[in-house]
């Protein structure tokens, strides 16, 4: 029965006949994701009895700066939490990734070729002696324990298993050879300057470390292979740091004894930045720097810090340092924004890098919760960008005239406020880094893309801006894992972990979500699992819980799966009701050349034929019995005459379900948008149609206008429908 009725009240059944297999991209994930219990509930939130364990550390480390080396003793106050008794315990000894021998190098292969750079040989070749050496373990008495070294992890024995709620206290000595950063390609170590023979040191796992015990998984000590990060235990530190005279040290935590280790001048003016919210002031100058390069004292001095509640220690030392510091004014704190810098980063680093953090604190501030820690530090280092609480290791330098380009200066700002940001993710919202990179790296480079936009005037952001994770979803299928993949089996690493997510996150907020319930789940989110360990069961419940959103079907598109947005506007076709009347008892009515019934073996490429008319009938008995008299079909056939009618018909052909985006512009010039909810694909995932009413008449229809949804073929989009450009008209452009 080829007639409107069908069309406006049925025409989303009519594609079912053309239903590929059933994929069940709406089916919840529940028998995917851990079954809520007391310690974390089905909400997303910690549960009633969630528990966590409690590190503590007092560590006094002495730096070698003539033989590069570090020597270390830690005590370590362990609190276990847990409901079960531990017989023993796991650290983590990161710097045996460095070791002869290690599993990094066993397992990564590796290939040869007629060109080869230097720093790729000399990393198979390297005679450099890394890892750590572990002196002793000894309990509280000073009783050695027994402990057992499996490449990048060491478990400790104990006499007696420590109870649920009980501490015990023990002690480790050790030490370790510091590796050249620039040629290992590590996230700590040194770099070497030759022009005036001096070290700047960046240093982070570099004591041993508790590995996390939770609900989840137990003993998260899974190997360091160097793609996967960490998991860590929250605690407070006390650390003493021995390094020569004429060195200024940046580390995580508050100094304690600055009347010790700066001169009065350093001192005031450290002071001074408590109260200066307008700009940076700058506490060790350059020509402070210049001087203490030349000094090489053989003297030294003990700088303490002391931090409460973070996930890890690091710090960065050297003669060359330049520092400044600037306060943040917040809600609830008035952290210090700092950075240190060799005279090699300026004047970039003096000009923008304490903007960034301070812009960086605040921005994440307002979508997560107020920074806590008293300091927030930036350290100019001449490679890769490295997090931790309270301190990270930043690239960007300008060339030796100190001229640096508009691209690499943003690129620049974007590694500070990426590294900076992840003071929240996941130094704050303490995920497992080992294990799921994404909940890190890609919420941090979202957050890190918000910070940038709402900053920095026409940012050109690495990630975030849909259409350009266009090109990598579309890309060959071998090499992508889907993001919730193990870190160390990720191929495409950046793309995925980091950009994907990030976009991921970014359509979430503005597409399928809105800013409005975006944001509030977002920092629902965070308020629940700040200073705790959130799993990704725990993101994904806490997004729909705090926003009354179904997201199963994005977090299956997105994340359990490589499918990617490709939608084709398969079809368009334009109707109008014909005048005259009709009933059902017409035996006469006739159906005409161009009515619904050639129409699907109509396919036109524009509207140049004009509509296609449609006869209008009242409404059949049989569709609304005794209800078929409170039917207006004259009402309703009045309203619909002169309407223009328009059947869009479109294909799924990337597999990735998203909201339909519809831009209609009509003959007038003026244009209307309208959105449709993902769930439109529910009752058929692959293609769907769907009848529109307008007063106008349409000119042009886009889907996906503005690429919101990252859809990897804009081209099939538009109708009118474009002819393809040709191999010859392509040529004579070029």
């Amino acid at each position: 029965m080829n007639k409107l009725i069908i069309v406006l009240f049925f025409s989303a059944t009519a594609s079912l006949a053309q239903t590929q297999q059933w994929q069940g991209k709406f089916e919840q994930l529940d028998t995917k994701l851990p079954t809520p219990n007391e310690y974390r509930s089905a909400s997303g939130a910690p549960g009633p009895k969630y528990w966590q364990q409690k590190a503590d550390y007092v560590i006094t480390a002495e730096l070698d700066d003539t033989n590069q080396r570090i020597t270390g003793s830690e005590t370590i106050t362990y609190t276990n939490n847990s409901p079960d008794n531990l017989k023993y315990v796991w650290l983590q000894l990161d710097q045996n990734i460095l070791a002869k021998g290690n599993m990094t190098r066993k397992t990564l292969t590796s290939s040869m070729a007629d060109t080869l750079a230097t720093k790729q040989l000399a990393q198979r070749v390297s005679d450099f002696v890394g890892g750590d050496n572990i002196k002793s373990v000894k309990d509280a008495t000073g009783k050695a324990l027994p402990f057992t070294i499996n490449y990048t992890m060491m478990r400790v024995d104990f006499p007696q298993p420590l109870k649920s709620g009980a501490k015990i206290v023990f002690s480790i000595d050790w030490s370790y050879n510091i590796g050249d950063r620039m040629l290992d390609g590590e996230r700590s170590g040194y770099e070497y300057f030759p022009e005036d023979k001096n070290y700047l040191y960046t240093i982070a796992q570099w004591f041993p470390r508790m590995c996390v015990y939770d609900d989840v998984v137990g003993w998260q000590n899974k190997q360091f292979l160097g793609q996967g990060e960490f998991a860590l235990a929250f605690g407070d530190y006390k650390v003493r740091l021995t390094v020569p005279a004429d060195h200024i040290v940046a580390a995580t935590g508050w100094l304690q004894n600055p009347a010790t280790v700066l001169t009065k001048d350093q001192w005031a003016r450290l002071e001074q930045a408590k109260t200066s919210f307008e700009k940076p002031i700058i506490i060790a100058t350059q020509a402070e720097a210049i001087e203490r390069e030349k000094t090489k004292s053989s003297l030294k001095k003990t700088w303490e810090f002391n931090a409460t509640n973070v996930r890890d220690f690091a710090f960065a030392t050297s003669r060359k340092l330049i520092w400044d510091a600037q306060a943040v004014k917040l809600a609830t704190n008035t952290p210090l924004a700092m950075s240190f810098y060799p005279k090699e980063g300026n004047p970039q680093w003096e000009q923008e890098s304490t903007k960034a953090v301070k812009n960086t604190i605040e921005t994440y501030s307002k979508y997560t919760i107020d920074y806590p820690y008293p300091v927030a530090i930036s350290v100019n280092t001449a490679s890769i960008g490295m997090e931790y609480p309270m301190i990270c290791f930043n690239g960007g330098r300008p060339n030796a005239k100190g001229e640096m380009s508009d691209r690499k200066k943003s690129g620049m700002i974007s590694v500070i406020i990426h590294e900076v940001g992840h003071n929240f993710f996941p130094m704050i919202i303490n995920n497992d880094e080992r294990q799921w990179t994404w909940m890190d790296e890609g919420i941090n480079s979202f957050v890190q893309f918000r910070t940038e936009q709402e900053r920095y005037k026409d940012f050109p952001s690495w990630y975030g801006f849909p259409k350009d994770i266009a090109g990598f979803m579309k890309s060959d299928k071998s090499i992508q894992r889907p993001v919730m993949t193990n870190s160390e089996q990720i191929i495409e690493f950046g793309a995925e972990q980091y950009a994907k997510v990030a976009t991921a996150m970014s359509i979430l907020r503005e597409t399928v979500m809105g800013p409005e319930l975006f944001d509030k789940a977002f920092k629902e989110y965070a308020q629940r699992w700040a200073f705790k360990h959130p799993k990704p069961a725990d993101f994904y419940r806490t997004m729909e819980d705090a926003s009354a959103v179904d997201l199963d079907w994005y977090w299956k598109g997105w994340f359990y799966s490589v499918d990617h947005v490709d939608l084709e506007l398969d079809q368009v076709k334009w109707f109008k009701i014909k005048s005259e009347q009709s009933t059902l008892e017409n035996k006469g009515v006739k159906v005409q050349a161009g009515d619904l019934a050639t129409s699907a073996t109509n396919k036109p490429s524009d509207f140049s034929k004009g509509p296609q008319e449609i006869t209008m009938i009242d409404t059949p008995e049989r569709f609304y019995g005794e209800f078929k008299n409170k039917v207006d079909d004259k009402g309703i056939r009045t309203k619909l005459e002169g309407k223009n009618i328009y059947e869009l018909t479109l294909k799924n052909k990337g597999g990735l379900v998203m909201p339909v985006i519809v831009e209609w512009t009509f003959k007038d010039g003026s244009k209307e948008i309208e959105r449709l909810p993902a769930e439109i694909w529910r009752m058929n995932e692959s293609q769907i149609t769907k009848t529109f009413v307008k007063d106008k008449e349409v000119a042009s229809v886009i889907i996906d206008p503005n690429q919101e949804t990252a859809d990897t073929e804009i081209s099939d989009n538009v109708f009118p429908k474009k002819a393809a450009e040709s191999k010859f008209d392509q040529l004579k452009k070029n």
